[in-house]
Formats: structure tokens, C-alpha cells, sequence
């Protein structure tokens, strides 16, 4: 890894810009090399995630895991796979599950960032917050009509809905993504991550 990649990513670690909005404290949360070749692009970590300072460490995270069809060896192995959520810190819990990310991550480090991965082949992208920027280009939809747009993106960029279980009824009310979408995205992930 070059030094200004690890002067950056130091930089990002010890990040207190929204140390004051944060209910706590700054934990910055990602994953990042520069040979990386599947980017993952979620919300924000949540509590227990906040908690062990490791991306995805909970039940959302064995269900990306199951969804893309790899073990948690390649998951957290950043030569393949980086995950750059749209902010890097818990923004606490709100009356229907946690909060938005904090918008000071994406001017402040999301674009340096992003070019530190010049080899990505397939960027997943998460729940509406991710949508709305990496899918800058579209109109703004709700997830599940961006999600059924997926083709529209393929095979660069994925559109997903979030995996939490909160999620159960959408997966319920919307089988055609565990029967069409999923079996694409892990072949595509055999593909690209072939050692996997």
C-alpha cells in the first residue's frame, strides 16, 4: 500500500468532523485497498458495528455474505473486496431504526477516497442514501423501483436493497430478487473474485 494511501486512510481513522452530532463519539468504519475490485457501498455502521470497529459484523452482514455468495475470509480480505459506507460512523438510533448518515463524510472524503480504487469491477449499492449518489445519473426512485432497474446498471454498479433483517416482508413481497437477481451477483462475484 503507497504512503499517501496509509497517510489517508490514518487521516480518515482519527476523522472528528461530526464528532459533535455523533451520540458516540467517532469511530470512522471502512475498508479500503487499492486493489480491490468489488466496492460495497452501504449507509452507515450501526450500533454492534460501531461496537467491534469491523464493516458488516452482524446480521445484515451474513445476509450481504449469503446474498453475494462468499465466506467472511474474502469478505474482509480488502485486496478484494472494499467497503466505503456513505458515512464512515454510527449516527445513533431515530423512532424507526438508525438515523441517516452524516452528510460531512461525502465532501470531506468520499471522492480521494474513491480514487484509491482504480481497479473496481462492481460497485453494490445499498439502500437509498448510496442510490442517490452512486446512481447519481438516474432519477431519484425508491429503492425497490431501483432495484428492479438493476439492468439498467449492470454490470458495473448493483443496486440492493439493505439486508437487514427489517427487510424480511421486501424480501417476502419481492421473491423475484432472490430468484433472478442473487444467482447474477454470485456468479459475477466468482467471476471477479475467482481465488473465492
Amino acid at each position: 500500500m503507497k504512503v499517501a494511501l496509509k497517510i489517508l486512510l490514518d487521516e480518515v481513522k482519527s476523522c472528528e468532523v461530526c464528532k459533535p452530532f455523533l451520540p458516540r463519539g467517532p469511530r470512522p468504519v471502512i475498508q479500503l485497498h487499492p486493489k480491490a475490485s468489488v466496492l460495497i457501498v452501504g449507509q452507515a455502521p450501526g450500533r454492534k458495528v460501531h461496537e467491534t470497529g469491523i464493516p458488516f459484523d452482524d446480521p445484515s452482514g451474513e445476509r450481504l455474505r449469503d446474498w453475494m455468495g462468499i465466506d467472511r475470509a474474502t469478505f474482509y480480505d480488502a485486496k478484494k473486496i472494499a467497503i466505503l459506507p456513505m458515512g464512515f460512523c454510527y449516527p445513533g438510533t431515530g423512532k424507526s431504526g438508525d438515523l441517516p448518515p452524516r452528510p460531512e463524510c461525502v465532501p470531506t472524503w468520499r471522492e480521494q477516497l474513491l480514487r484509491q480504487i482504480p481497479h473496481l469491477k462492481l460497485t453494490l449499492v445499498i439502500g437509498q442514501y448510496a442510490q442517490d449518489y452512486h446512481l447519481a445519473n438516474s432519477p431519484p426512485k425508491m429503492v425497490t423501483e431501483t432495484v428492479k432497474a438493476w439492468k439498467k446498471f449492470w454490470p458495473t454498479q448493483l443496486p440492493l436493497p439493505h439486508p437487514s433483517p427489517r427487510n424480511n416482508l421486501w424480501l417476502k413481497r419481492n421473491p423475484w430478487f432472490q430468484k433472478e437477481l442473487l444467482p447474477i451477483l454470485q456468479s459475477q462475484i466468482k467471476m471477479l473474485l475467482p481465488d473465492s
